[in-house]
C-alpha cells in the first residue's frame, strides 16, 4: 500500500529575513517619503527652483511612493504564499524604485548631503531585498 503524502509536514520555503527587510523597508521608506519631501520643500523656498523642476521631483516622488506601496504588496504576498509570481513581479518594481532612488541620488535639480544620505540607504536596503527575492524565487521553484 502507498503511504499518503503528507503535505502540511513539508517545510515552509517562505524567507524571514525577507519578509523582515520588506517590514522595515516599508517604515523606512515612510521615513524617505516624508524627509524627501520636507528636503524638496525646504529647496524650493531656499534656492531657486525652476517650477517644471519641482514639479517633476514632486511627481516622481509620489510615483514612487505608488510604485513601493505595491512592490512591498506584492513582495510579502508572494514570499508568504510561496508563490514565485507575485515575488517576481516585486523584483520587477523594486528595479524600478531603484531607478528612482538614482535619479534623487543623481539627477535631481539640488541634492543636499541628508538626500545622499537617505538614498544610499534606501539603495543599499533595495539591494539586499533583490538578492534574498531572487534566492526565495529559486526555493520556491526548486
Amino acid at each position: 500500500a502507498a503511504i499518503p503524502q503528507k503535505d502540511h509536514l513539508k517545510k515552509p520555503l517562505s524567507s524571514v529575513p525577507l519578509q523582515i527587510l520588506f517590514f522595515l523597508g516599508g517604515i523606512y521608506y515612510v521615513f524617505y517619503f516624508l524627509a524627501a519631501l520636507l528636503m524638496i520643500i525646504y529647496k524650493s523656498q531656499i534656492f531657486t527652483y525652476p517650477y517644471n523642476l519641482l514639479t517633476l521631483d514632486l511627481i516622481l516622488l509620489f510615483f514612487m511612493a505608488l510604485l513601493e506601496a505595491i512592490r512591498l504588496y506584492f513582495g510579502t504576498k508572494g514570499n508568504l504564499t510561496e508563490e514565485e509570481a507575485p515575488l517576481g513581479i516585486s523584483l520587477g518594481f523594486t528595479i524600478g524604485s531603484v531607478f528612482l532612488s538614482v535619479y534623487f541620488l543623481v539627477w535631481q535639480t539640488y541634492i543636499l548631503r541628508a538626500d545622499v544620505i537617505i538614498n544610499v540607504v534606501l539603495l543599499v536596503a533595495y539591494g539586499l531585498e533583490g538578492i534574498l527575492q531572487i534566492i526565495a524565487i529559486a526555493a520556491f521553484v526548486s
